[in-house]
């Protein structure tokens, strides 16, 4: 940021229209133009003439004269850098550019730096096109730490010229390097932990509050990207990435690699964003399931990576402040899905085609649960046609995605709610969000904590009951949850829900123990109840398995074999 020159102007007139400007400041006095400026324009339309693939970069206006000519002999894109808005009111250098907007990009700002990266992200929208610098001296002579530093980056062009310095070798060492985007999605951290662990290099761009597209974020990503050198970037369910695709041109502009890690649905996730099925954009998906669906919207580069465990903090022994060691048969935590399904319902009813689809749609959540069908657009298109003609008359993606989680939440919290029952006879710990106490209200047959947090209290909560119970979400037809792995690292025995990728993390029966049907979990809990030296051996299993094979080190290794296997 440069300081402010302060200064005093006098208009220079030979007609009734200024030709050039008399500028006081620093105990100089000189002329915008002078009297070789016919000489400067007529050097400026011959530079635009030979460098008509150029991007031309005027710094500083200059005069109106001098304008209309650079204006009359390029026909654009251009770029005008000129924080000086009295020289342009005096000169009427604001009014001639006015009236070209659709082709000039005027930069008022500051700073040198912000509007540096304001022409950087112009290049990338413009091929990556070289600049023309056009500097008047007058602009220099005023103000020189501004005007110089503009001139000199925009001729020397490599400092400020990031996609062609980020076009360096990739994937040559066998660790590769990671630049990590993150919005404090809770995962990232075992992503960093591992990669401490693994020593593999890795740097954190942390955004924050900061919106993708803003010249803040574009500038420390492009510095991050110059100074670390990192052969792939990688995000979370897509998270640092605009809607627009402005990162991911930015990347192919860098020829640089993206690594998105889904453990959320894709599909609705996927939704916001455009442009993005690129070859440098590589999807992992923690639901196999996926892996058709996302090739049919284009993603050729589609792979299975499962969730895992931090085997740091989940380990054995760990106690929750407050609770007596083992003190109860089972327990469950999760959320009850009461007050998400309220609040989405509120949103999908204030659309008129919402109102009727919010009629309908506990109908509809109980057939997703026995559905084949991932996504609830395609149930809809499939068994309710009345219903999918209102969700595509929606007036907007977002309404449709409302409609979406809405169903899929009323999904959940049924199938929850009745896996759940089952296990009251035998007056479980329920840890959650208040919901429950609405879902089994007048029962007296469990006991209720508020919600734990996921890296403080899950760890200990685990070994205070003899059987963990689990239920997965019935988005994920196939796939598991966390929980299939953290409960087991902790040494702690699991009952859960079948699942069909189940079978290829932990073997059922011996690692793993499942119900197929409601009908089975009141038998299986009183049979592990009373046999805990088998739910001990399981247990033990379990926990060998997962630390073998499930861990977030395990899950980094496979990500970066896979990038290096694509991209190396």
């Amino acid at each position: 940021m440069s300081a402010e020159i302060s200064y005093s102007l006098s208009p220079v007139q030979r007609s009734e229209q200024v030709e050039d400007v008399e500028i006081s400041a620093c105990n100089r006095t000189f002329r915008l133009m002078g009297r070789f400026g016919h000489r400067l324009t007529d050097s400026a339309v011959k530079a635009l003439e030979e460098g008509k693939d150029l991007l031309p970069v005027l710094v500083g206006a200059g005069s109106r004269q001098y304008l209309e000519a650079v204006l009359k002999a390029h026909p654009g894109p251009m770029a005008v850098v000129d924080k000086e808005e009295q020289i342009m009111k005096m000169t009427g250098t604001d009014q001639v550019l006015a009236k070209f907007r659709d082709r000039v990009l005027l930069i008022h700002s500051g700073s040198s730096t912000d509007a540096l990266t304001v022409l950087t992200r112009w290049q990338m929208q413009n091929q990556g096109r070289p600049f023309l610098s056009l500097s008047l001296p007058s602009y220099l002579r005023l103000d020189r730490s501004y005007y110089k530093e503009l001139d000199t980056a925009l001729k020397t062009g490599a400092k400020y010229d990031f996609w062609a310095r980020s076009r360096y070798s990739k994937f040559k060492a066998d660790n590769p390097r990671i630049l990590l985007i993150t919005t404090d999605y809770f995962l990232m951290g075992e992503i960093i932990a591992a990669c401490q662990r693994l020593d593999v290099p890795h740097r954190l761009l942390d955004l924050q509050d900061k919106e993708m597209g803003r010249e803040d974020f574009v500038r420390d990503f492009l510095q991050a990207v110059l100074e670390f050198r990192p052969d792939f970037v990688f995000t979370i369910n897509h998270m640092g990435l605009d809607r627009e695709g402005v990162l991911v041109d930015l990347l192919e502009k860098m020829e640089l690699p993206l690594a998105s890690w889904f453990v959320d649905n894709p599909h609705l996730i996927l939704y916001r964003y455009q442009n993005l099925a690129s070859p440098l954009c590589t999807i992992f998906t923690w639901d196999s399931d996926n892996l058709p669906s996302l090739s049919a919207r284009g993603f050729n580069r589609v792979h299975y990576l499962p969730l895992a465990t931090d085997a740091q903090r989940f380990v054995p022994g760990r106690l929750l402040s407050g609770f007596p060691g083992q003190a109860r048969d089972i327990s469950f935590v999760g959320n009850s899905m009461v007050h998400k399904v309220r609040a989405r319902l509120d949103r999908v009813l204030k659309a008129d085609q919402g109102k009727r689809l919010g009629a309908g749609f506990q109908e509809v959540a109980g057939a997703f649960i026995q559905s084949r069908h991932n996504l609830v657009s395609s149930l809809l298109e499939e068994k309710f046609p009345a219903l999918w003609r209102d969700f595509q008359d929606l007036p907007d993606m977002e309404s449709r995605l409302d409609y979406e989680a809405l169903v899929t939440w009323e999904s959940t919290r049924i199938y929850r709610k009745k896996c759940v029952e089952r296990i009251l006879p035998f007056h479980p710990l329920i840890a959650g969000d208040d919901g429950w106490k609405e879902t089994f209200i007048g029962s007296d047959k469990w006991a209720y904590v508020p919600e734990l947090n996921y890296y403080a209290d899950l760890p200990g909560f685990y070994a205070h009951a003899r059987i963990n119970f689990n239920t997965t979400s019935a988005q994920m037809k196939g796939a598991v949850n966390q929980r299939v792995f953290d409960v087991p690292a902790c040494g702690s025995f699991l009952i859960t829900d079948h699942r069909r990728q189940l079978e290829d993390l932990l073997e059922p029966g011996r690692e793993v123990v499942c119900y197929h049907e409601l009908d089975e979990i009141g038998d299986l809990v009183r049979y592990y109840l009373k046999n805990p030296d088998q739910r001990n051996e399981v247990a033990a299993r379990a926990r060998k398995r997962v630390l073998d094979e499930h861990t977030y080190d395990h899950r980094l290794r496979a990500l970066c074999a896979q990038m290096k296997k694509i991209y190396g």
